[in-house]
């Protein structure tokens, strides 16, 4: 244990160079990036290389591509992975919308817009909200799929290039926009659709030479059988127990073998496990 001193998240956790301090004053010769914090910060990332360290996670370039979720879009449409687009000049027809914020998270910065009238409204203060929870005011709209389902796929990519998903997770049951339960594998999907899904995301994190494990979550209709990517997380989820319990493979065990350079191949000698069981996360 290395004490930070300070008492604020903004003084201890969030501060760059006395976590890279803290490593280095321990002997450590990798750094874990953990699911909160600074575990989606280039800056962080780039930090612990420099300093010498390991860093368990996907390069800083692959963090920074999908940071921004209107730079994620433009990225994942050019790959051939399926997106929401709303028109640049929507109208009755195109109702529902849905405004929501380019680094936002957790629900910070969405609006759902029921009326053209309240557009421009909606549109500021949800700039207002993300200015002021991430410092950056950049916001887009895309149509409000009314019904829609969470539903997030488990890759895992070697150094190498070659990826592979690990199942998937349902996170639809959720409060104001953040998840409150999540299971596994997620239910209700046909053979054709969970394939698909799985293929996009790899495609998704081949896109931007990803590395190491990562979540691509996808909105799913169930009435139409139609899904849309979402975002990536370029990190460990909370959730990933739940995929680890159904498909037997240990993900943080993975990560570090993939840091450490080995193939795909050698860390899952067996292939891609087939998921067995059922799984749930409540939080």
């Amino acid at each position: 244990a290395v004490r930070l001193p300070g008492n604020a998240p903004a003084d201890t956790y969030l501060r760059i160079d006395e976590v890279v301090a803290a490593a280095l004053r321990a002997g450590a010769d990798a750094v874990h990036p953990g699911y909160g914090f600074l575990s989606e910060n280039a800056d962080f990332a780039r930090a612990v290389e420099a300093a010498g360290l390991t860093w368990v996670g996907p390069t800083p370039e692959s963090i920074e591509a999908m940071g921004s979720k209107v730079r994620a879009k433009q990225l994942m449409r050019a790959a051939g992975v399926p997106t929401l687009e709303a028109p640049e000049e929507p109208t009755d027809a195109d109702l529902p919308l849905l405004v929501k914020a380019s680094a936002g998270g957790g629900g910070r910065g969405m609006r759902v817009v029921r009326r053209l009238e309240d557009l421009a409204e909606e549109i500021a203060a949800a700039e207002a909200e993300e200015r002021s929870a991430f410092g950056d005011g950049t916001v887009f709209v895309e149509p409000y799929v009314e019904a829609g389902r969470h539903v997030e796929v488990q890759v895992l990519f070697d150094s190498h290039g070659t990826g592979v998903a690990l199942g998937d997770r349902d996170c639809s049951l959720q409060r104001r926009h953040q998840k409150v339960m999540e299971e596994a594998p997620a239910p209700g999907l046909s053979d054709e659709v969970r394939a698909a899904m799985h293929h996009a995301a790899v495609e998704a994190g081949r896109a931007v030479g990803y590395a190491g494990a990562g979540t691509v979550e996808f909105l799913y209709d169930a009435a139409t059988e139609r899904f849309w990517f979402l975002e990536m997380n370029t990190r460990l989820q909370v959730e990933h127990p739940v995929t680890e319990c159904v498909t037997g493979v240990d993900l943080v065990a993975l990560q570090i073998g993939v840091a450490e350079g080995r193939l795909l191949a050698d860390l899952l000698p067996g292939g891609v496990p087939v998921p067995s069981g059922h799984a749930v996360e409540v939080r």
